[in-house]
């Protein structure tokens, strides 16, 4: 028998959380290079919209001698204002519609009732993007102005994923029970 046979055997808990933790920060990385990808290329084909500031509540801050609008969703015009916003937010709901089949079917092996927890998947998306995107319009503002595009694109995906993908766990540990729908949800 092999060390991991022996393992889940002896500990069928600890190797479901293992066995699902690592397989979730696998499937996770994957997409945030995925949602790299898309945010890197796709702002410029947001260049028909206008050049504006696009956010909510658009509080005035100064950091470090930049000034910028904090918003908890958006962001203002020199941190790329509606392009950036709308490129983010179609490379993040891109990556939450690969990821969550992925993560339902294959991590969390769920079989429950899809409806109610493609709902509560798109409820916690809402929640997390509001808390990740108002640390990320400070991000994009500041680093704007010391590293090319390229570079503060891999740190918005990488904030995004990592928030995301700690909140996420728990959130499909929840959502995902393993094994078959329960009538009731």
């Amino acid at each position: 028998m092999s060390f991991w046979s022996n393992f889940a055997q002896k500990h069928p808990v600890a190797s479901k959380w293992i066995r699902e933790g690592g397989l979730f920060v696998i499937v996770s990385n994957l997409i945030t290079v995925f949602k790299y990808i898309i945010l890197q290329f796709l702002p410029k084909a947001f260049s028909f919209m206008p050049e504006t500031d696009y956010g909510w509540p658009s509080i005035p801050v100064n950091l470090f001698g930049i000034d910028f609008l904090w918003n908890i969703i958006g962001y203002d015009q020199a941190s790329g204002g509606m392009r950036y916003f709308w490129a983010y937010m179609v490379a993040m709901v891109i990556g939450e519609c690969v990821n969550f089949p992925i993560q339902r079917s294959f991590v969390f092996r769920s079989k429950g009732n899809i409806y109610f927890q493609a709902m509560w998947y798109i409820i916690a998306f809402i929640i997390i993007t509001c808390i990740v995107n108002s640390i990320n319009c400070v991000w994009v503002a500041v680093a704007g102005h010391f590293v090319p595009d390229f570079v503060y694109n891999i740190g918005t995906v990488v904030l995004n994923g990592g928030v995301s993908m700690v909140i996420f766990f728990f959130v499909n540990k929840i959502i995902f029970p393993e094994g078959e729908a329960n009538k009731k949800a």
